[in-house]
């Protein structure tokens, strides 16, 4: 396999290329695949796509082994426009409430093709069923649990499931049993605390400690919980066939954890420049995004056009400038809706005209910015392909 391209060949690659443009580099793509698959231990690996949210890279690391298997879609929308254009085996990972969403998913269930829907909530299961009843469907569900490590004064993880306790689970679970329309085919435990805090942030050293040892506790928390939540459910014959567990964060200790029957990861294969910061593995730069110089307004400083791409989250994490090595962000303007400047030593400020390379903060917010990307191999651009965006597509 080829080694991923120096970031100058990249620059020399989208050299004349109407900018700003949109990149993956397909050799450190097709080696981070490669490299989830070897993290990932003997475990099926479901792609996070909207992580990618590109039909042709999904295709692409689908097509790079048998162990990629399937996708976590974001939307009950975008999960049925991808069944729509052939992908199968598809779980959405968020509960939705939309209800022309949810018919289209009954429509290609209707028609052959295997999707899931995600609950954690009795509200959510009367609205699937008369949507599933409608069209004469059963619909696939995975429920499920909360994976926050709660302290006081703190919830290590996210907002996401009210479910923690054996006794609610089986509840709902319970319910989905007695919907002749609904499917409990999974349960779903997503570690966030795990697969998407930096533990090795640089100049972060006091913080990093904190984080490893809460990740520590985290680890034997979850395995305790998913652990009574499985062994509940097998005790009333509810155990479904699939757990799903992990993100690129992750996948080691979620891979080797018991009960857990495939993981799931995406972000790994663009590696934005958030996952640098941790301790347990190395990912190449896949993905980012190029900036024309347009302005030289004072020494030592490079103004590009456009480039306020900041990432959510509470920190807001602005992209950070890869290439010509050494340059900065202004503290003050940072990445602008109109321009960035960017500090460079004296005599490496690049000529107007010339591109300047960025990586993003998270994988999947680059190609909302963007209706295409350059794809580059051996140091050129050998095609050019729409994202969901380039493709009509704006789920969220």
């Amino acid at each position: 396999m080829a080694s991923a391209s120096e970031p100058d060949d990249l620059r020399r690659a989208l050299t004349g290329q109407r900018l700003p443009a949109a990149f993956v580099d397909l050799d450190a793509f097709d080696a981070n695949a490669a490299a989830l698959l070897t993290r990932a231990g003997n475990r099926p690996i479901r792609v996070a796509s909207k992580s990618v949210r590109c039909e042709l890279l999904l295709r692409r690391v689908l097509d790079s082994h048998p162990r990629y298997r399937g996708l976590m879609c974001f939307t009950a929308a975008e999960a049925a426009w991808l069944a729509g254009r052939g992908f199968d085996d598809l779980l959405v990972a968020y509960p939705t409430t939309d209800d022309v969403a949810i018919a289209a998913v009954c429509d290609h269930l209707a028609a052959g093709r295997r999707l899931c829907l995600t609950v954690d909530d009795a509200a959510h299961l009367d609205r699937l069923a008369a949507i599933a009843a409608r069209v004469g469907v059963v619909l696939p569900v995975s429920v499920e649990f909360d994976c926050s490590l709660r302290l006081p004064g703190l919830n290590f993880g996210v907002w996401r499931s009210p479910l923690r306790q054996p006794a609610d689970l089986l509840a709902l679970a319970q319910a989905v049993a007695d919907h002749p329309h609904l499917h409990l085919a999974g349960l779903m435990g997503y570690e966030a605390q795990l697969a998407g805090v930096p533990d090795a942030a640089a100049g972060s050293r006091a913080r990093n400690v904190v984080v490893r040892r809460l990740k520590q506790l985290s680890r034997r928390v979850i395995a305790r919980r998913r652990g009574a939540l499985l062994a509940a459910l097998a005790r009333e014959d509810l155990l479904p066939a699939m757990v799903n567990a992990g993100g690129t964060g992750c996948l080691e200790a979620s891979s080797t954890a018991d009960g857990v029957t495939e993981v799931t990861a995406g972000s790994g294969l663009f590696n934005p420049w958030l996952f640098d910061g941790y301790r347990g593995f190395r990912h190449c730069p896949a993905a980012g995004f190029a900036l024309p110089v347009v302005r030289h307004p004072a020494p030592g400083v490079a103004t590009c056009l456009g480039g306020g791409y900041p990432a959510s989250g509470g920190e807001r994490p602005a992209p950070q400038p890869w290439w010509p090595a050494g340059g900065r962000l202004s503290p003050l303007e940072g990445g602008g809706e109109v321009q960035t400047p960017v500090f460079f030593a004296p005599d490496a400020v690049p000529a107007i005209g010339e591109p300047v390379l960025f990586r993003h903060a998270k994988a999947g917010e680059l190609c909302e910015r963007f209706d295409r990307l350059l794809l580059i191999q051996g140091g050129r651009v050998v095609d050019e392909v729409p994202t969901y965006r380039g493709a009509g597509q704006c789920f969220l």
